[in-house]
């Protein structure tokens, strides 16, 4: 008679943060462990306050068609291409001196998905993990080399009026964690337009990038189908496998050290340190007065 072979153990299922909402599965760092929970959504949702349903189709779209999309025939294309033949961001880092704007092709243009234009909307291309830090919490790293100017992945949130910004800001205490961030475009004629994206309760894997003063993401605004960006995060050089994650919270890639703001108080408060460890690391968290000023009370006259 054959003896008895003891069964194998069933592997354990590898936590997937993303909860199969992206191309890929995002893992979590260490094992059985998970951040807490919150709703995971790939894209901008509408929020209290908002002005337009980042959801809503508002662009028309290209007829390229015969041709692929260049500038001067495509519509989304109107000064110069975005993306290289490899499909990176053509300007990263020190090489780009301001933000120039970006739109891609979208569900309505006739190009088709080959198009070169359409990188961000493609999703996640890179496996990366979450995974718990010494001093900053949870972080996210990649698991696998990401080329200088590869997208790497959206900031995703509800986006949000100021006033609704204002209130949960009010709210926070100095235990927690500010994921709001407010991005603020220079259009024409000195007007700003402004876009803010809270992923605290409902957001994506981009809630986990933390600080550094010496950052390897950039941020871009890119508009695909509406005047909403989404907040694209690409590669500003080459990243190594198992290399932390990072963009300047202040918007600033090459984070030029300002004494006069590190040392400004945050409403009487001491600012949060930063840990990033960075050499030209200045100590502190970047931090943006304007959206802590106090609250609008209503006139009860």
């Amino acid at each position: 008679m054959a003896a008895c072979e003891e069964e194998p153990e069933a592997p354990t299922e590898q936590l997937d943060v993303a909860r199969g909402q992206e191309n890929l599965p995002v893992s979590a760092w260490p094992p059985g462990a998970g951040p807490e929970p919150f709703q995971y959504i790939p894209d901008h949702v509408v929020g209290p306050g908002a002005d337009i349903d980042p959801s809503q189709i508002t662009f028309p779209g290209c007829i390229c068609v015969k041709a692929p999309c260049r500038p001067g025939i495509c519509s989304c294309l109107r000064h110069e291409e975005t993306y290289d033949n490899n499909l990176c961001l053509r300007e990263t880092g020190s090489e780009a001196k301001y933000a120039k704007p970006v739109f891609e092709c979208n569900i309505l243009c006739q190009c088709g998905d080959h198009c070169r234009n359409r990188v961000v909307q493609r999703g996640l291309q890179f496996y990366l993990q979450v995974f718990k830090t010494d001093k900053k919490g949870w972080g996210l790293r990649t698991l696998e080399l990401i080329p200088k100017g590869k997208f790497v992945c959206e900031y995703a949130g509800e986006v949000l009026g100021v006033s609704e910004v204002q209130r949960r800001i009010n709210l926070q205490t100095t235990y927690d964690s500010n994921y709001i961030i407010a991005i603020r475009e220079h259009i024409y004629n000195g007007q700003i337009m402004e876009t803010f994206v809270d992923p605290t309760y409902i957001g994506n894997i981009g809630r986990f990038l933390n600080h550094s003063c010496e950052p390897n993401l950039v941020m871009i605004p890119v508009r695909i189908d509406s005047m909403v960006p989404k907040l694209a995060l690409f590669a500003a050089k080459d990243i190594l496998p198992g290399e932390e994650l990072s963009y300047d919270y202040s918007g600033k890639f090459l984070n030029l050290t300002d004494s006069e703001d590190t040392e400004r108080p945050d409403n009487g408060k001491l600012r949060k340190p930063c840990y990033c460890g960075a050499n030209s690391c200045t100590g502190f968290l970047p931090y943006d007065s304007s959206l802590y000023c106090p609250l609008e009370k209503p006139n009860i006259n």
